[in-house]
């Protein structure tokens, strides 16, 4: 960074390091990227704050732009996939900067080096692109974006900060086979399933490191190594929430897309609190997930229901079965079941949710996967401990 920058950017570039720093989370070499690649270089001026994610413009309101870009947070750079909602219109989170703990965080767990060759999928801004470039050299980064606007605006500034890293349009499921093989691949989006093109340009012994999702929850960082036949393994580990791979989005609504006013469920009661599957208990969601492969759920308050004041809606992602479970607002140890279609969802949840009592609750860290050509095998503590699916 210039000598001359404002102080004002000098003092929030401190603030963050000071906080990532107490986590644990810079390095000495990663410091200097930091002052190096300001991430004010890579924002864009318009920006979305707030849960009704309301556009913040650097021109109108420079100090809150300033201390969304050097807050230790997520900042939402693009809403609707770039197509302007209205002023009535919904929003939605299309792509944005990703919290700095969290990109430090996971440029360690990829153990990222000087002259490594590395593919990063999802460039977003290039702030994250800029950062790998200071390390390992800008000729030794390719990066996708599926957006075109959005990678276009990162090339800009990567080159306009003098790193003139590999910049691609495209759909980053397929990699980037022309500048492979590679020592490493670190995903900016979430996946549900790790795509094979991405171990076919790793080289044995590289890292694939990217955030997991599945249809219960986002959560979770993936890190597997490459073996010689083309095989990676490798252990979960708590942390993260990022936007799904555009690839793979799914794009359900219960009442538009599951439930019928023709479909009449069997009616039945269970013990199992539904708080306690999709709560606070991140680890217990995630567990869920492993074994629910292929199941979402969402919840509906005061449902116009007699009787009802929360109703937990849970649906497969094929929208061919689904249940609802009921609470009253009063009893805490008896719930109203009800299940339609050829699977019976909840008691799924129930098994589920007993087999990871039953394994002493574990976390993501004790979960693995491996993935070969043909399919992919979560684990439990070990690879020779498959975890099945329900259903």
């Amino acid at each position: 960074m210039a000598e001359d920058s404002p102080v004002s950017e000098r003092t929030a570039i401190r603030g963050l390091l000071g906080a990532l720093e107490r986590e644990g989370l810079v390095s000495p070499e990663w410091e200097r990227a930091v002052w190096a690649v300001p991430r004010s270089a890579y924002v864009p001026e318009r920006i979305y704050l707030g849960d009704d994610l309301k556009p913040c413009d650097r021109v109108d309101a420079p100090e809150a732009w300033l201390r969304a870009v050097y807050a230790d947070d997520s900042v939402v750079t693009q809403i609707n996939d770039g197509r302007d909602p209205g002023e009535a219109g919904e929003r939605w989170a299309s792509s944005s900067a990703s919290a700095p703990g969290i990109v430090f965080r996971m440029l360690r767990m990829a153990d990222v080096d000087a002259g490594h060759k590395v593919l990063e999928i999802g460039t977003g801004t290039g702030w994250n692109a800029g950062l790998l470039s200071y390390v390992v050299g800008p000729e030794n980064v390719t990066t996708v974006e599926v957006d075109p606007v959005l990678a276009a605006s990162a090339k800009d500034r990567l080159w306009k900060e003098g790193f003139k890293a590999e910049v691609v349009a495209g759909d980053g499921a397929l990699g980037h086979a022309g500048g492979a093989p590679y020592d490493r691949l670190v995903a900016t989006c979430s996946v549900r399933s790790v795509p094979r093109p991405w171990l076919e340009q790793v080289k044995p012994g590289g890292v694939i490191l990217t955030p997991w999702e599945n249809p219960w929850i986002c959560y979770g960082l993936l890190r597997m190594t490459v073996d010689d036949a083309g095989t990676a393994s490798g252990r979960f580990s708590p942390h993260s929430a990022f936007m799904l791979m555009r690839a793979q989005r799914t794009d359900l609504r219960i009442f538009r897309d599951v439930v019928s006013d023709a479909h009449r469920p069997d009616e039945s009661s269970t013990a199992l609190p539904p708080w306690r599957v999709t709560g606070d208990d991140l680890a217990a969601q995630f567990a869920m997930g492993m074994r629910l492969r292929d199941v979402w759920w969402t919840w509906h308050d005061d449902p116009d229901v007699e009787g009802v004041a929360s109703r937990l809606w849970v649906a497969t992602t094929d929208a061919t079965s689904w249940t609802a479970v009921d609470w009253d607002g009063k009893s805490d140890d008896r719930f109203t079941v009800w299940q339609h279609g050829p699977r019976r969802l909840w008691d799924e949840v129930e098994a589920a949710y007993a087999w990871w009592t039953s394994h002493g609750r574990p976390g993501p860290e004790r979960f693995g996967l491996t993935v070969t050509a043909t399919g992919e095998t979560p684990w439990l503590d070990t690879p020779d401990r498959p975890v099945s699916a329900t259903g």
